[in-house]
């Protein structure tokens, strides 16, 4: 496995990304704490609205949910 399929690689690649977007990638570590699966959000910089990952729950996106918004960003503006 190489070292840019670990989560923390792909998350410092996935927040920089998010970065240019004027987003931010929120984690809940509170859930994992519980005992319960951690997730994910994204917020707007400028508004600091959630804008993905806060339905039907807060922090309900997967780390793959959030790639896949990111990427879609991406192709969009390209």
């Amino acid at each position: 496995m190489s070292r840019k399929e670990f989560d923390a690689s792909r998350m410092r690649r996935m927040k920089r990304v998010a970065a240019r977007h004027g987003l931010t990638i929120l984690t809940s570590e509170k859930l994992k704490v519980l005992g319960q699966p951690g997730g994910h959000a994204l917020r707007d910089d400028k508004s600091f609205a959630i804008i993905y990952g806060d339905s039907p729950k807060p922090f309900s996106a997967s780390l793959d949910d959030i790639e896949a918004y990111i990427e879609k960003l991406e192709a969009g503006e390209e």
